[in-house]
């Protein structure tokens, strides 16, 4: 299905994103390494870095179980659509610390630039969480502050070919 042909607006696929994090945030579903075995596998070497000092605490109870689960949703969200996903999020490491999210087509996260403005858009939807409004963050917090929530501890972000950019979250 083309592009044009895809419900309008973004909020058709991001929806999934607040489903999934409520879902997570709810019970239902480490630290970065200095060498990333993933890289070179899902992902080229990252070109770019930086590190993001959250704004938030990890939530107690936010282990494996819940990231794992979190990244479940969100992927079942995302499939359900009618065409085809962009790109896929996923979680690795030993303690599923590590978000991945790839593209799975050419021209949608290949610069910088593209994956700063698709990171933005889900800031705008963990903004309009209750979770945030709950914290007093929906105006100040992050998608990465979300991640730092739920105990992610690095997200890669990439075009799956030749460009992928790394955060750490503190």
């Amino acid at each position: 299905m083309a592009l044009a042909d895809r419900p309008a607006g973004a909020a058709a696929w991001l929806r999934p994103l607040s489903v999934a994090l409520v879902l997570a945030l709810h019970g239902l579903a480490g630290p970065a390494q200095a060498e990333d075995r993933h890289a070179g596998y899902y992902y080229p070497v990252p070109q770019t870095s930086e590190t993001y000092p959250a704004r938030s605490q990890t939530l107690p109870d936010s282990d494996r179980t819940r990231r794992i689960g979190f990244v479940v949703q969100l992927t079942k969200q995302i499939l359900d659509h009618p065409y085809p996903p962009d790109f896929a999020v996923f979680a690795k490491g030993d303690e599923a610390e590590k978000m991945l999210i790839v593209a799975l087509r050419e021209d949608v996260i290949d610069t910088l630039y593209r994956a700063r403005a698709l990171l933005a858009m889900l800031t705008s939807v963990a903004r309009a969480t209750p979770l945030f409004a709950q914290l007093g963050g929906e105006e100040t917090f992050t998608f990465f502050d979300l991640l730092k929530i739920l105990g992610f501890s690095q997200l890669t972000i990439s075009d799956g070919e030749s460009f992928a950019h790394q955060v750490t979250i503190e």
